[in-house]
């Protein structure tokens, strides 16, 4: 039985990142057949409940307030606006719906209450509920547990080293501590990050350092492959080769047995036999829809025809995991605390960050 492991090194996770593929594959698919049905793929649709606006500088990110990418932005979106879109997500064979939202962290308050009402309104839909709202206080993550939320979102990005990289607006360990708050209740953990931002092969296999060293390891890992929207310091990136992702994704399957792999962005530039491989090495879920958040995504009826072609059933939901209570606000045990926590900024500076945002300032 393959062990899980927390204190795997950078360098034994890049001697399995770089093996023969054949060899890659094979370790990988016998790791997933052990711990998984190697027939099955869970199926997310990932909402965007309030785009836009963001005040922090990921270099990635098309939603970031100082770049200029043409998204349409939209205030919170409202609890019958959620409850539609997640019943036509069920009905197209998502077991999940994940909300995001474009916030550096969670504040107390209306809005938040808004989310609460959304978490509680989808678990009765009898479906997995997921949320990506930033950085999250402990008080804040016993009050979506309470709702009945399923699962909590929270990117690691890259590596700890690259990271000063990418984002001058958070700190690394920022992220950490959210995921910590998040292990304080009975919610699970999803956290991935992205390939193709300019990172080493060594970064790559220092965030699966940082996941695998958490624990629990997180249940869901999701592998992105980077979108380099115009606008955004990162629009000049090379796209990443289909085996880039399918060495990530099998890395990430040997490392970490029991979490859900997802193929993530970047979906739509892969062929369904690059797909194909990347199930085969391991990857079990997928985001479902024409979006996700703002970038474009493989339309759900042509991936129920891939799963058709490959044999692949949708999972159903709570297979991993029971069914959270939802408790009503009016029976809620947690109430708002008004908390200021001081996330930190720190005060270096991105070089390509400051030219897209420059850009963007002359263009308007």
């Amino acid at each position: 039985m393959s062990e899980i492991k927390h204190n795997r090194t950078r360098e034994e996770i890049l001697s399995i990142y770089n093996k023969p593929m054949m060899e890659l594959l094979y370790e990988a698919a016998t790791v997933h057949r052990e711990f998984h049905n190697p027939n099955e793929v869970q199926v997310s649709t990932l909402l965007s409940i309030k785009t836009g606006g963001c005040p922090e500088d990921c270099g990635y990110c098309p939603q970031a307030a100082r770049y200029h990418t043409n998204i349409e932005g939209n205030d919170l979106m409202s609890v019958q606006q959620v409850k539609a879109q997640a019943l036509r997500a069920k009905a197209s064979g998502s077991s999940r719906v994940c909300m995001g939202a474009a916030w550096r962290n969670v504040k107390d308050g209306k809005e938040f209450d808004q989310v609460l009402e959304m978490v509680r309104t989808i678990n009765k839909l009898e479906m997995e509920v997921c949320c990506t709202l930033g950085m999250i206080t402990e008080n804040q993550a016993k009050r979506l547990a309470e709702a009945g939320l399923y699962a909590y979102n929270h990117n690691l990005d890259t590596s700890e080293d690259y990271y000063k990289d990418v984002i001058s607006t958070r700190a690394y360990q920022d992220r950490l501590d959210t995921i910590g708050n998040v292990r304080k209740t009975n919610v699970t953990v999803c956290s991935g990050g992205i390939i193709g931002m300019g990172e080493k092969l060594e970064d790559r296999a220092g965030m699966l350092v940082a996941l695998a060293s958490l624990n629990p390891q997180p249940e869901s890992v999701p592998i992105n492959a980077l979108v380099a929207v115009p606008g955004t310091p990162m629009e000049d990136a090379a796209p990443i080769s289909i085996w880039e992702m399918i060495r990530m994704v099998a890395t990430t399957r040997i490392v970490m047995p029991q979490t859900q792999v997802r193929l993530s962005a970047g979906r739509t530039e892969m062929s369904r036999e690059g797909q194909a491989m990347c199930f085969f090495a391991g990857a079990n879920s997928i985001f479902a829809g024409d979006k996700l958040l703002t970038t474009p995504n493989p339309d759900v009826h042509e991936d129920m025809e891939m799963f058709k072609l490959l044999g692949l059933e949708p999972q159903k939901a709570f297979v991993k995991k029971a069914q959270p209570e939802t408790v009503e606000a009016e029976a809620s045990q947690f109430q708002p605390l008004g908390e200021k926590p001081k996330w930190s900024r720190p005060q270096h500076t991105i070089e390509r960050n400051e030219e897209a945002k420059q850009k963007a300032k002359a263009s308007n």
